[in-house]
Protein backbone atom coordinates (compact mmCIF):
# COMPACT_ATOMS: atom_id res chain seq x y z
CA UNK A 1 0.00 0.00 0.00
CA UNK A 2 2.97 2.32 -0.21
CA UNK A 3 4.79 4.65 2.43
CA UNK A 4 4.45 4.32 6.11
CA UNK A 5 2.19 7.10 7.65
CA UNK A 6 1.44 8.26 11.22
CA UNK A 7 -1.60 9.30 12.72
CA UNK A 8 -2.93 12.58 11.38
CA UNK A 9 -5.32 14.92 10.93
CA UNK A 10 -5.16 17.62 8.13
CA UNK A 11 -5.90 21.04 7.75
CA UNK A 12 -6.17 23.66 4.63
CA UNK A 13 -3.08 25.23 5.48
CA UNK A 14 -1.29 21.07 5.12
CA UNK A 15 -2.92 20.93 1.48
CA UNK A 16 -2.01 23.94 0.77
CA UNK A 17 1.78 23.35 1.71
CA UNK A 18 1.42 19.82 0.59
CA UNK A 19 0.78 20.74 -3.21
CA UNK A 20 4.00 23.61 -3.07
CA UNK A 21 6.24 20.90 -1.60
CA UNK A 22 4.44 18.53 -4.68
CA UNK A 23 5.54 20.54 -7.26
CA UNK A 24 9.21 21.27 -5.82
CA UNK A 25 9.65 17.31 -6.07
CA UNK A 26 8.42 17.60 -9.44
CA UNK A 27 10.57 19.88 -10.21
CA UNK A 28 13.73 18.20 -8.50
CA UNK A 29 12.86 14.94 -10.34
CA UNK A 30 12.80 16.86 -14.13
CA UNK A 31 16.31 18.01 -13.05
CA UNK A 32 17.27 14.75 -11.90
CA UNK A 33 16.00 13.24 -15.54
CA UNK A 34 17.99 15.94 -17.22
CA UNK A 35 21.17 15.06 -15.65
CA UNK A 36 20.91 11.73 -15.60
CA UNK A 37 20.74 10.95 -11.64
CA UNK A 38 19.71 7.38 -11.98
CA UNK A 39 21.00 3.55 -11.80
CA UNK A 40 20.11 1.34 -14.99
CA UNK A 41 22.91 -0.60 -16.08
CA UNK A 42 22.15 -3.89 -14.49
CA UNK A 43 18.36 -4.13 -14.54
CA UNK A 44 16.50 -5.53 -11.94
CA UNK A 45 12.86 -7.50 -11.31
CA UNK A 46 10.68 -7.52 -8.26
CA UNK A 47 8.00 -9.31 -7.25
CA UNK A 48 4.89 -9.01 -4.67
CA UNK A 49 2.06 -11.53 -3.99
CA UNK A 50 -1.14 -10.54 -2.30
CA UNK A 51 -2.59 -13.15 0.02
CA UNK A 52 -5.93 -14.21 1.19
CA UNK A 53 -6.34 -15.73 5.32
CA UNK A 54 -8.57 -18.63 5.92
CA UNK A 55 -10.08 -20.50 8.38
CA UNK A 56 -10.26 -24.47 8.06
CA UNK A 57 -13.79 -23.67 6.24
CA UNK A 58 -12.61 -21.58 3.78
CA UNK A 59 -13.86 -18.16 5.16
CA UNK A 60 -11.99 -15.51 5.20
CA UNK A 61 -10.30 -15.17 8.90
CA UNK A 62 -9.33 -11.68 10.49
CA UNK A 63 -6.01 -12.16 11.99
CA UNK A 64 -3.34 -10.61 10.29
CA UNK A 65 -1.34 -9.43 13.17
CA UNK A 66 -1.24 -12.36 15.00
CA UNK A 67 -0.11 -14.50 11.44
CA UNK A 68 2.56 -11.55 11.08
CA UNK A 69 3.75 -12.58 14.95
CA UNK A 70 3.53 -16.40 13.73
CA UNK A 71 5.45 -16.33 10.40
CA UNK A 72 8.55 -13.65 12.07
CA UNK A 73 9.72 -13.26 8.56
CA UNK A 74 9.95 -9.43 7.18
CA UNK A 75 9.14 -10.38 3.48
CA UNK A 76 5.45 -10.21 4.87
CA UNK A 77 3.26 -7.30 6.12
CA UNK A 78 -0.45 -6.35 6.74
CA UNK A 79 -2.69 -5.24 3.68
CA UNK A 80 -5.38 -3.42 3.97
CA UNK A 81 -7.85 -6.04 5.23
CA UNK A 82 -7.36 -7.90 8.52
CA UNK A 83 -7.81 -10.95 6.43
CA UNK A 84 -5.10 -9.78 4.00
CA UNK A 85 -0.65 -9.98 3.87
CA UNK A 86 1.41 -9.64 1.61
CA UNK A 87 4.80 -10.52 0.76
CA UNK A 88 7.48 -8.83 -1.03
CA UNK A 89 10.47 -11.15 -2.91
CA UNK A 90 13.83 -9.93 -2.94
CA UNK A 91 14.81 -8.03 -6.28
CA UNK A 92 16.92 -10.00 -8.99
CA UNK A 93 17.86 -10.08 -12.33
CA UNK A 94 16.31 -12.76 -14.85
CA UNK A 95 19.26 -14.30 -16.45
CA UNK A 96 20.35 -17.63 -16.37
CA UNK A 97 18.22 -19.26 -14.28
CA UNK A 98 17.29 -16.72 -12.34
CA UNK A 99 13.20 -17.64 -13.18
CA UNK A 100 13.84 -20.94 -11.04
CA UNK A 101 15.29 -19.50 -8.20
CA UNK A 102 12.95 -16.25 -8.11
CA UNK A 103 9.97 -19.78 -7.68
CA UNK A 104 12.11 -21.32 -5.44
CA UNK A 105 12.26 -18.90 -3.31
CA UNK A 106 9.08 -18.12 -3.37
CA UNK A 107 7.57 -21.44 -2.41
CA UNK A 108 10.23 -21.55 0.07
CA UNK A 109 8.75 -19.01 1.76
CA UNK A 110 4.82 -19.40 1.31
CA UNK A 111 5.68 -23.01 2.55
CA UNK A 112 7.05 -22.34 5.92
CA UNK A 113 4.58 -19.30 6.15
CA UNK A 114 1.60 -21.79 5.67
CA UNK A 115 3.39 -24.14 8.03
CA UNK A 116 3.97 -21.17 10.79
CA UNK A 117 -0.06 -19.57 9.99
CA UNK A 118 -1.09 -23.21 10.37
CA UNK A 119 0.01 -22.81 14.47
CA UNK A 120 -2.88 -20.15 14.79
CA UNK A 121 -5.43 -22.00 12.65
CA UNK A 122 -4.96 -19.81 9.33
CA UNK A 123 -4.21 -20.66 5.90
CA UNK A 124 -2.99 -18.95 2.91
CA UNK A 125 -4.85 -18.74 -0.36
CA UNK A 126 -3.29 -17.12 -3.67
CA UNK A 127 -6.17 -16.27 -5.37
CA UNK A 128 -7.44 -12.95 -6.79
CA UNK A 129 -11.23 -12.12 -5.17
CA UNK A 130 -11.89 -15.01 -2.00
CA UNK A 131 -15.29 -16.80 -3.25
CA UNK A 132 -16.17 -17.13 0.84
CA UNK A 133 -16.14 -13.03 0.98
CA UNK A 134 -19.61 -11.76 2.06
CA UNK A 135 -20.82 -8.57 2.86
CA UNK A 136 -21.22 -8.63 6.91
CA UNK A 137 -16.59 -8.93 6.33
CA UNK A 138 -16.60 -5.48 4.28
CA UNK A 139 -17.19 -3.51 7.09
CA UNK A 140 -14.66 -0.99 9.08
CA UNK A 141 -13.90 -3.36 11.84
CA UNK A 142 -11.91 -5.51 9.17
CA UNK A 143 -9.43 -2.83 8.57
CA UNK A 144 -6.22 -3.35 9.36
CA UNK A 145 -4.48 -1.69 12.89
CA UNK A 146 -1.62 -0.08 10.71
CA UNK A 147 -2.80 3.71 10.43
CA UNK A 148 -2.61 4.39 7.07
CA UNK A 149 -5.20 2.39 6.11
CA UNK A 150 -7.53 4.13 8.53
CA UNK A 151 -6.34 7.56 6.84
CA UNK A 152 -7.00 6.66 3.33
CA UNK A 153 -10.52 5.68 4.13
CA UNK A 154 -11.36 8.35 5.82
CA UNK A 155 -9.88 10.83 3.37
CA UNK A 156 -11.57 8.42 0.43
CA UNK A 157 -15.16 8.94 1.98
CA UNK A 158 -14.44 12.63 3.19
CA UNK A 159 -13.56 13.64 -0.74
CA UNK A 160 -16.60 11.24 -1.90
CA UNK A 161 -18.74 13.11 0.69
CA UNK A 162 -21.47 9.58 0.18
CA UNK A 163 -20.75 6.07 0.44
CA UNK A 164 -19.15 3.96 -1.68
CA UNK A 165 -21.93 1.71 -4.53
CA UNK A 166 -20.48 -1.48 -6.16
CA UNK A 167 -22.22 -2.00 -9.46
CA UNK A 168 -20.82 -4.89 -11.80
CA UNK A 169 -22.83 -6.44 -14.34
CA UNK A 170 -21.89 -9.67 -15.36
CA UNK A 171 -23.04 -13.42 -15.35
CA UNK A 172 -24.94 -12.51 -12.31
CA UNK A 173 -25.52 -8.92 -11.56
CA UNK A 174 -24.41 -7.32 -8.29
CA UNK A 175 -25.53 -4.14 -6.35
CA UNK A 176 -23.83 -3.23 -3.03
CA UNK A 177 -23.49 -0.47 -1.14
CA UNK A 178 -20.09 0.40 1.42
CA UNK A 179 -19.51 3.27 3.95
CA UNK A 180 -15.80 2.14 4.37
CA UNK A 181 -13.14 1.09 1.67
CA UNK A 182 -12.73 -2.19 2.61
CA UNK A 183 -14.25 -3.62 -0.51
CA UNK A 184 -10.93 -2.84 -1.94
CA UNK A 185 -8.87 -5.28 0.36
CA UNK A 186 -11.01 -8.24 -1.50
CA UNK A 187 -8.74 -7.41 -4.59
CA UNK A 188 -5.41 -9.44 -3.90
CA UNK A 189 -3.13 -9.23 -6.90
CA UNK A 190 0.31 -10.00 -8.09
CA UNK A 191 2.58 -7.09 -9.24
CA UNK A 192 5.75 -7.76 -11.18
CA UNK A 193 8.57 -4.68 -10.97
CA UNK A 194 10.80 -4.45 -13.66
CA UNK A 195 13.97 -1.48 -13.64
CA UNK A 196 14.54 0.42 -16.53
CA UNK A 197 15.96 3.22 -17.56
CA UNK A 198 14.74 7.19 -17.82
CA UNK A 199 15.20 7.05 -21.48
CA UNK A 200 13.79 3.53 -21.74
CA UNK A 201 10.90 3.60 -19.34
CA UNK A 202 7.90 5.22 -21.50
CA UNK A 203 8.62 2.16 -24.09
CA UNK A 204 8.02 -0.02 -21.52
CA UNK A 205 5.16 1.55 -19.70
CA UNK A 206 3.63 1.88 -23.19
CA UNK A 207 4.00 -1.81 -24.15
CA UNK A 208 2.55 -2.87 -20.52
CA UNK A 209 -0.34 -1.11 -21.52
CA UNK A 210 -0.85 -2.61 -24.66
CA UNK A 211 -0.49 -5.93 -23.32
CA UNK A 212 -2.45 -5.26 -20.08
CA UNK A 213 -5.50 -6.82 -21.69
CA UNK A 214 -3.80 -10.12 -22.78
CA UNK A 215 -2.38 -10.35 -19.25
CA UNK A 216 -5.73 -10.56 -17.48
CA UNK A 217 -7.21 -12.50 -19.94
CA UNK A 218 -4.99 -15.40 -19.46
CA UNK A 219 -4.20 -14.96 -15.90
CA UNK A 220 -7.95 -14.53 -14.93
CA UNK A 221 -8.33 -15.15 -11.48
CA UNK A 222 -11.39 -13.71 -9.55
CA UNK A 223 -14.88 -14.56 -10.85
CA UNK A 224 -17.01 -14.45 -7.72
CA UNK A 225 -17.65 -11.74 -5.48
CA UNK A 226 -20.12 -11.69 -2.54
CA UNK A 227 -21.84 -15.55 -3.69
CA UNK A 228 -22.52 -13.65 -7.47
CA UNK A 229 -20.41 -15.07 -10.86
CA UNK A 230 -19.49 -12.03 -12.10
CA UNK A 231 -16.98 -11.23 -14.68
CA UNK A 232 -13.77 -13.02 -15.22
CA UNK A 233 -11.53 -10.88 -13.58
CA UNK A 234 -14.17 -9.22 -11.49
CA UNK A 235 -11.20 -7.64 -9.64
CA UNK A 236 -10.69 -5.21 -12.09
CA UNK A 237 -14.38 -3.70 -11.81
CA UNK A 238 -14.13 -3.50 -8.12
CA UNK A 239 -10.92 -1.82 -7.69
CA UNK A 240 -11.94 0.95 -9.82
CA UNK A 241 -15.18 1.29 -7.87
CA UNK A 242 -13.83 0.37 -4.44
CA UNK A 243 -11.20 3.67 -4.57
CA UNK A 244 -13.13 5.83 -6.45
CA UNK A 245 -13.10 9.49 -4.74
CA UNK A 246 -15.73 10.94 -7.42
CA UNK A 247 -19.77 11.57 -6.76
CA UNK A 248 -21.59 10.99 -10.12
CA UNK A 249 -21.54 14.51 -10.79
CA UNK A 250 -17.61 14.81 -10.95
CA UNK A 251 -17.98 11.79 -13.07
CA UNK A 252 -20.32 13.83 -15.25
CA UNK A 253 -17.71 16.23 -15.52
CA UNK A 254 -14.64 14.24 -16.39
CA UNK A 255 -12.90 13.90 -13.46
CA UNK A 256 -10.36 11.36 -13.30
CA UNK A 257 -10.46 8.40 -11.15
CA UNK A 258 -8.09 7.63 -9.24
CA UNK A 259 -7.94 3.77 -10.48
CA UNK A 260 -6.92 4.61 -13.89
CA UNK A 261 -5.86 2.70 -16.88
CA UNK A 262 -4.68 6.65 -18.39
CA UNK A 263 -6.35 8.18 -21.86
CA UNK A 264 -2.94 8.04 -23.60
CA UNK A 265 0.81 6.60 -24.63
CA UNK A 266 3.76 8.80 -23.25
CA UNK A 267 6.81 9.92 -24.24
CA UNK A 268 8.80 10.09 -20.80
CA UNK A 269 8.56 8.72 -17.46
CA UNK A 270 8.02 12.64 -16.28
CA UNK A 271 4.09 12.76 -17.96
CA UNK A 272 3.09 10.51 -15.59
CA UNK A 273 4.03 11.90 -12.19
CA UNK A 274 3.15 15.47 -13.92
CA UNK A 275 -0.37 13.91 -14.56
CA UNK A 276 -0.60 12.90 -10.79
CA UNK A 277 0.14 16.57 -9.54
CA UNK A 278 -2.24 17.99 -12.47
CA UNK A 279 -4.82 15.87 -11.85
CA UNK A 280 -5.21 14.59 -8.43
CA UNK A 281 -5.84 16.04 -4.72
CA UNK A 282 -4.42 15.34 -2.19
CA UNK A 283 -5.23 12.04 0.10
CA UNK A 284 -2.43 11.95 2.84
CA UNK A 285 -0.91 15.53 2.80
CA UNK A 286 2.43 14.82 4.75
CA UNK A 287 5.21 17.16 4.23
CA UNK A 288 8.78 16.17 4.61
CA UNK A 289 11.66 18.41 5.83
CA UNK A 290 13.56 17.85 2.91
CA UNK A 291 14.37 20.17 0.36
CA UNK A 292 15.00 18.58 -2.86
CA UNK A 293 17.36 20.83 -4.61
CA UNK A 294 19.04 21.31 -1.60
CA UNK A 295 19.83 17.45 -1.50
CA UNK A 296 21.07 17.77 -5.41
CA UNK A 297 22.96 20.43 -4.86
CA UNK A 298 24.95 18.58 -2.12
CA UNK A 299 25.68 15.41 -4.25
CA UNK A 300 22.76 13.08 -3.04
CA UNK A 301 20.16 11.64 -3.66
CA UNK A 302 16.40 13.12 -2.60
CA UNK A 303 13.78 10.61 -1.24
CA UNK A 304 11.03 12.70 -3.18
CA UNK A 305 8.72 11.86 -0.57
CA UNK A 306 5.93 14.13 -1.41
CA UNK A 307 5.86 12.81 -4.91
CA UNK A 308 6.28 8.94 -3.75
CA UNK A 309 3.39 9.40 -1.35
CA UNK A 310 1.28 10.77 -3.87
CA UNK A 311 2.30 8.44 -6.72
CA UNK A 312 1.29 6.06 -3.85
CA UNK A 313 -2.69 7.02 -3.34
CA UNK A 314 -3.36 7.15 -7.89
CA UNK A 315 -3.67 3.52 -8.69
CA UNK A 316 -2.87 3.43 -12.40
CA UNK A 317 -2.80 -0.58 -13.70
CA UNK A 318 1.09 0.01 -15.17
CA UNK A 319 2.40 2.58 -12.03
CA UNK A 320 5.32 4.47 -12.42
CA UNK A 321 7.99 4.17 -9.39
CA UNK A 322 11.23 6.71 -8.19
CA UNK A 323 12.93 4.51 -5.13
CA UNK A 324 16.27 5.19 -3.46
CA UNK A 325 18.36 1.99 -2.71
CA UNK A 326 22.10 2.60 -1.24
CA UNK A 327 21.66 6.37 -2.42
CA UNK A 328 21.20 5.88 -6.16
CA UNK A 329 18.08 6.20 -7.65
CA UNK A 330 16.20 4.14 -9.92
CA UNK A 331 12.87 3.93 -11.57
CA UNK A 332 10.22 1.02 -12.13
CA UNK A 333 7.78 -0.05 -14.09
CA UNK A 334 5.12 -1.89 -11.66
CA UNK A 335 2.44 -3.92 -13.37
CA UNK A 336 -0.35 -4.36 -11.20
CA UNK A 337 -3.15 -5.98 -13.53
CA UNK A 338 -2.96 -9.53 -12.39
CA UNK A 339 -4.50 -11.48 -9.68
CA UNK A 340 -2.90 -13.31 -7.57
CA UNK A 341 -2.57 -17.28 -7.78
CA UNK A 342 -3.54 -20.08 -8.95
CA UNK A 343 -0.02 -21.34 -8.07
CA UNK A 344 3.60 -20.24 -7.87
CA UNK A 345 4.21 -21.77 -10.97
CA UNK A 346 1.39 -19.92 -12.81
CA UNK A 347 2.17 -16.57 -11.33
CA UNK A 348 6.12 -17.48 -12.52
CA UNK A 349 4.80 -18.14 -15.79
CA UNK A 350 2.53 -15.08 -16.15
CA UNK A 351 5.45 -13.19 -14.99
CA UNK A 352 7.93 -14.95 -17.43
CA UNK A 353 5.06 -14.20 -20.52
CA UNK A 354 5.15 -9.91 -19.18
CA UNK A 355 8.41 -10.03 -18.49
CA UNK A 356 9.29 -11.32 -21.87
CA UNK A 357 6.67 -9.92 -24.35
CA UNK A 358 7.30 -6.35 -22.88
CA UNK A 359 11.10 -5.96 -23.38
CA UNK A 360 10.32 -7.74 -27.17
CA UNK A 361 7.38 -4.83 -27.90
CA UNK A 362 9.41 -2.05 -25.97
CA UNK A 363 12.40 -2.81 -28.41
CA UNK A 364 10.44 -3.64 -31.32
CA UNK A 365 11.62 -1.46 -34.41
CA UNK A 366 7.69 -0.48 -35.29
CA UNK A 367 6.40 -0.04 -31.53
CA UNK A 368 2.95 -0.91 -30.84
CA UNK A 369 1.50 2.44 -29.58
CA UNK A 370 2.06 3.66 -33.29
CA UNK A 371 -0.17 1.04 -34.79
CA UNK A 372 -2.84 1.25 -31.73
CA UNK A 373 -4.70 3.69 -30.86
CA UNK A 374 -4.79 4.27 -26.69
CA UNK A 375 -8.60 3.89 -26.40
CA UNK A 376 -7.86 0.26 -28.35
CA UNK A 377 -5.83 -0.58 -25.50
CA UNK A 378 -8.26 0.43 -23.05
CA UNK A 379 -11.08 -1.25 -24.49
CA UNK A 380 -9.04 -4.31 -25.01
CA UNK A 381 -8.15 -4.88 -21.14
CA UNK A 382 -11.91 -4.37 -19.94
CA UNK A 383 -12.97 -6.79 -22.50
CA UNK A 384 -10.55 -9.18 -21.43
CA UNK A 385 -11.40 -8.22 -17.84
CA UNK A 386 -15.29 -9.69 -18.27
CA UNK A 387 -14.32 -12.76 -20.84
CA UNK A 388 -11.12 -13.82 -19.51
CA UNK A 389 -9.52 -16.50 -21.91
CA UNK A 390 -12.41 -16.36 -24.35
CA UNK A 391 -12.12 -12.48 -25.14
CA UNK A 392 -11.46 -11.39 -28.33
CA UNK A 393 -9.50 -8.19 -28.93
CA UNK A 394 -8.16 -5.52 -31.44
CA UNK A 395 -4.66 -6.16 -32.37
CA UNK A 396 -2.70 -4.45 -35.08
CA UNK A 397 -2.25 -5.80 -38.42
CA UNK A 398 -5.31 -8.65 -37.81
CA UNK A 399 -8.02 -6.63 -36.38
CA UNK A 400 -10.28 -8.56 -34.22
CA UNK A 401 -8.56 -11.79 -33.13
CA UNK A 402 -9.13 -14.35 -29.91
CA UNK A 403 -7.06 -13.89 -27.35
CA UNK A 404 -6.04 -17.64 -27.23
CA UNK A 405 -5.24 -17.73 -31.17
CA UNK A 406 -3.26 -14.27 -30.94
CA UNK A 407 -0.76 -15.44 -27.72
CA UNK A 408 -0.36 -18.81 -29.67
CA UNK A 409 0.21 -17.51 -33.20
CA UNK A 410 1.92 -13.95 -32.16
CA UNK A 411 2.91 -13.08 -28.39
CA UNK A 412 4.27 -16.30 -27.40
CA UNK A 413 7.12 -16.67 -30.21
CA UNK A 414 7.57 -12.80 -28.88
CA UNK A 415 7.58 -13.50 -25.20
CA UNK A 416 10.18 -16.14 -26.19
CA UNK A 417 12.52 -13.83 -27.73
CA UNK A 418 12.02 -10.99 -25.12
CA UNK A 419 12.96 -13.70 -22.48
CA UNK A 420 16.32 -14.94 -24.92
CA UNK A 421 17.06 -11.25 -24.71
CA UNK A 422 17.19 -11.41 -20.83
CA UNK A 423 19.15 -14.17 -21.38
CA UNK A 424 17.14 -16.69 -19.45
CA UNK A 425 17.96 -20.70 -19.95
CA UNK A 426 15.94 -22.23 -22.61
CA UNK A 427 14.76 -24.51 -20.56
CA UNK A 428 13.31 -22.11 -18.30
CA UNK A 429 12.14 -20.15 -21.29
CA UNK A 430 9.82 -23.38 -22.39
CA UNK A 431 8.64 -24.56 -18.92
CA UNK A 432 7.20 -21.21 -18.31
CA UNK A 433 5.89 -20.19 -21.33
CA UNK A 434 4.31 -23.49 -21.88
CA UNK A 435 2.26 -23.01 -18.87
CA UNK A 436 0.56 -19.73 -20.74
CA UNK A 437 0.68 -22.24 -23.77
CA UNK A 438 -1.24 -24.93 -22.39
CA UNK A 439 -3.77 -22.32 -20.75
CA UNK A 440 -4.70 -21.50 -24.51
CA UNK A 441 -5.04 -24.79 -25.61
CA UNK A 442 -7.33 -25.63 -23.41
CA UNK A 443 -9.27 -23.04 -22.54
CA UNK A 444 -8.32 -23.33 -18.47
CA UNK A 445 -7.50 -20.26 -16.29
CA UNK A 446 -8.21 -19.78 -12.58
CA UNK A 447 -11.69 -17.69 -13.69
CA UNK A 448 -12.64 -21.16 -16.15
CA UNK A 449 -11.51 -23.68 -13.23
CA UNK A 450 -13.87 -21.80 -10.81
CA UNK A 451 -16.89 -21.40 -12.63
CA UNK A 452 -16.73 -24.99 -13.68
CA UNK A 453 -16.06 -26.67 -10.47
CA UNK A 454 -18.50 -23.88 -8.41
CA UNK A 455 -21.51 -25.08 -10.75
CA UNK A 456 -20.50 -28.86 -11.21
CA UNK A 457 -20.75 -28.93 -7.20
CA UNK A 458 -24.23 -26.97 -6.89
CA UNK A 459 -25.62 -28.78 -9.65
CA UNK A 460 -25.01 -32.27 -8.53
CA UNK A 461 -24.48 -31.96 -4.41
CA UNK A 462 -27.32 -30.32 -3.37
CA UNK A 463 -25.36 -27.68 -1.41
CA UNK A 464 -26.81 -23.85 -1.05
CA UNK A 465 -24.88 -21.42 -3.01
CA UNK A 466 -22.36 -20.37 -0.12
CA UNK A 467 -21.63 -23.97 1.40
CA UNK A 468 -20.55 -24.80 -2.68
CA UNK A 469 -18.52 -21.68 -2.36
CA UNK A 470 -16.75 -22.99 1.06
CA UNK A 471 -16.46 -26.17 -0.77
CA UNK A 472 -14.81 -24.76 -4.01
CA UNK A 473 -12.08 -23.15 -1.74
CA UNK A 474 -11.16 -25.77 0.30
CA UNK A 475 -10.56 -27.83 -3.22
CA UNK A 476 -8.91 -24.63 -4.47
CA UNK A 477 -6.31 -24.74 -1.25
CA UNK A 478 -5.70 -28.30 -1.95
CA UNK A 479 -4.89 -27.75 -5.65
CA UNK A 480 -2.75 -24.78 -4.87
CA UNK A 481 0.15 -26.22 -3.00
CA UNK A 482 0.48 -29.15 -5.08
CA UNK A 483 2.04 -26.13 -7.46
CA UNK A 484 0.65 -28.20 -10.64
CA UNK A 485 -0.35 -25.35 -13.15
CA UNK A 486 -4.23 -24.69 -13.15
CA UNK A 487 -4.66 -25.82 -16.40
CA UNK A 488 -3.99 -29.49 -15.02
CA UNK A 489 -6.51 -29.41 -12.54
CA UNK A 490 -9.34 -31.80 -12.69
CA UNK A 491 -12.57 -29.79 -12.93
Amino acid sequence: MGEEVGQHTFTRADRTRYRARLRRCLGAFARMLRESHFEFERPMTGLEIELNLVDERGEPTMCNARTLEAIADPDFQTELGQWNLEINVSPRRLNGDGAKTFEDDVRASLNAAEANANRIGAHLIMVGILPTLRQDHLTGASLSVNPRYGLLNDQILAERGEDLHIAIDGVERLRATCDTIVPEAACTSTQFHLQVSPAQFHAYWNAAQAIAGVQVAVGANSPFLLGKHLWAETRIALFEQATDTRREELKAQGVRPRVWFGERWITSIFDLFEENARYFSALLPICSEEDPFEVLDRGDTPSLQELRLHNGTIYRWNRPIYAVTRDRAHLRVENRVLPAGPTVIDTMANGAFYFGLVRALAEDDRPIWTRMSFSAAEENFHTCARNGIDAAIYWPGLGTVPVAELVLRRLLPMADEGLREWDVDAGERDRLLGVIEHRCLTGATGASWQQQRFHRLFDTTGLDRFDTLRTLVGEYREHMHTNEPVHSWPD
